[in-house]
């Protein structure tokens, strides 16, 4: 029997692994459709989208299925064991010489045999189910033991209040890989941005563009060389000290539950005073004077209750208000409209000329009035100039880029 149990332990440790494997694509699945369910209509992608969660959820029924049917394979052998037992005992007790055992002696071994089995089958189906939702706390203790971030204050190494002064960024034969037998996705990147400058940063999908910026903000440590600013080395600072001093408006805007003065302010570091000034230079001050609750206005879930366009111009509301001399733009402007785009663009111009500021480019024309740009390339470092001069020299990738984009544009509007 223990042989049996054994047998049977091994194989289910890892079906109940391969199962909990297959119940979080299910999840996601179900969470991202019902996020996306407007579009999902829009294009009459419902069918689709319904047979692919059918896959998913007929895969994990499929794993789910054979963890029941090995606990029923071992609940039947140890039923028959214990049948035997029973059997052997019987035929025993039928089988010895009379007047050796007594008949009370052999009804009581009898019922004992009988009440025998249902435990053992009580205990075998109890170690089943323990030997399976063990995996749990072995998840959860792979997660208590997964790499901790950074401190977010080292006391011994805290920057001055003022830093960084200039806002100049050293790039240092900087190298990043996101685990550690992975290869590199930056592979030894050396140049500078100069205080003050306006970088672009572009290069094809997967050449390093996001994890330059993943690497500025420490999200992932690099694995070689450093990056410094202001001459100082950004990991050996906490992360709080880091990030507090970096400004960054993305892509895809993101606003919080709770009020307009939360969403800009959320540490409450600012005055009411100084929040109005930011919002009139982004342009949302007449928007918010008109309703009755002027600051404490509602701000739903994503900030559903307010345009794309309103909503960047909530996370530029920020960057005023923190007035950090490193901005970082990934691709700010794609997602809002023109009129949208031209507030943005003339408060950057306006407000941050001192600054230095990165933009990440999807699109190549975003970047060209820029005073350097950056090209990469699975993660290497191709040119670093004046868009004047990269775009003087045709056969530059800069250039090649360029040409590339026009060309896709003309063709998709004809």
């Amino acid at each position: 029997m223990i042989y049996v149990q054994r047998h049977y332990v091994s194989s289910a440790r890892e079906l109940v692994r391969l199962n909990g494997t297959t119940k979080a694509p299910v999840m996601n699945y179900a969470s991202e459709s019902i996020l996306g369910v407007v579009t999902i209509r829009a294009f009459a992608a419902t069918e689709r989208f319904i047979y692919s969660n059918m896959q998913l959820i007929d895969t994990d029924a499929t794993l789910f299925f054979h963890t029941i049917a090995a606990q029923e394979w071992v609940l039947i052998r140890v039923e028959a064991l214990q049948s035997l037992t029973i059997i052997t005992a019987a035929l025993f007790l039928v089988l010895v010489p009379p007047g050796a055992i007594s008949p009370g002696f052999a009804g009581l071994c009898l019922s004992y045999a009988l009440t025998l089995t249902s435990a053992q089958i009580f205990l075998t189906r109890f170690y089943s189910y323990l030997e399976n939702y063990i995996i749990s706390v072995e998840r959860i203790k792979q997660y208590m033991h997964l790499p901790v971030e950074p401190p977010a204050i080292i006391p011994d190494s805290r920057p001055p209040t003022s830093w960084p002064q200039e806002g100049r960024i050293d790039l240092q034969d900087l190298k990043i890989r996101y685990r550690p037998n992975a290869p590199l996705v930056l592979k030894g990147i050396t140049c500078t941005f100069a205080a003050g400058n306006k970088i672009g940063v572009v290069g094809r999908t997967g050449s390093g563009k996001s994890t330059l910026i993943s690497s500025l903000f420490r999200l992932v440590d690099p694995a070689g060389g450093r990056i410094l600013i202001d001459k100082l080395d950004i990991c050996s600072i906490g992360l709080k000290d880091l990030r507090t001093k970096l400004s960054i408006i993305p892509q895809e805007p993101t606003l919080f539950r709770g009020t307009v003065r939360n969403n800009l302010d959320p540490l409450g570091q600012h005055s009411d005073e100084e929040i109005w000034e930011a919002l009139e230079k982004c342009q949302l001050k007449t928007a918010i004077s008109t309703t009755s609750a002027l600051l404490d206005t509602v701000v739903s879930d994503d900030g559903d209750n307010w345009s794309a366009g309103q909503r960047q111009l909530f996370c530029l509301g920020r960057v005023l208000l923190r007035r950090n001399k490193i901005l970082v733009l990934d691709e700010a402007t794609a997602s809002i409209d023109s009129a949208t785009d031209a507030i943005l663009q003339k408060v950057i111009r306006q407000q941050f000329s001192s600054c230095t500021v990165i933009t990440i480019a999807h699109r190549v024309p975003t970047v060209t009035d820029s005073d350097k740009v950056m090209v990469l390339s699975y993660g290497k470092l191709l040119e670093y100039e004046t868009p004047a001069k990269l775009l003087e020299d045709k056969q530059s990738a800069f250039a090649k880029l360029v040409a590339e984009y026009w060309a896709n544009t003309k063709r998709n509007s004809t």
